[in-house]
């Protein structure tokens, strides 16, 4: 399947992308050859394969979930530059 010039000007249009003429060309060229790989691909028989989410077979790979105590207080606002009321005190940060 070969792109024209004007279907490449309105996809770039569409990705909000500035190309000039000769990205044009060349996009062109390299978008035409991707589409005729897909048609390559539309010809394979994909009957009787599962669906799938993910290429490979990953279960959870995040850790459970430990608690832990937490840091005391004190601890937390010891290297506090400035604190008020057990609080870190930051500037008031206002626009008008």
């Amino acid at each position: 399947m070969s792109l024209t010039p004007d279907e490449v000007r309105h996809i770039a249009l569409l990705a909000r992308l500035g190309i000039s003429e000769e990205d044009v060309e060349r996009f062109s060229s390299q978008l035409s050859s991707i589409l005729d790989y897909f048609e390559e691909l539309k010809q394979v028989d994909t009957d009787g394969v599962p669906p799938t989410a993910y290429a490979l077979d990953l279960h959870n790979v995040l850790r459970a979930d430990e608690t832990a105590p937490c840091t005391d207080h004190a601890d937390v606002l010891a290297n506090a530059p400035l604190q008020e009321n057990g609080y870190f005190r930051v500037r008031a940060i206002l626009e008008e």
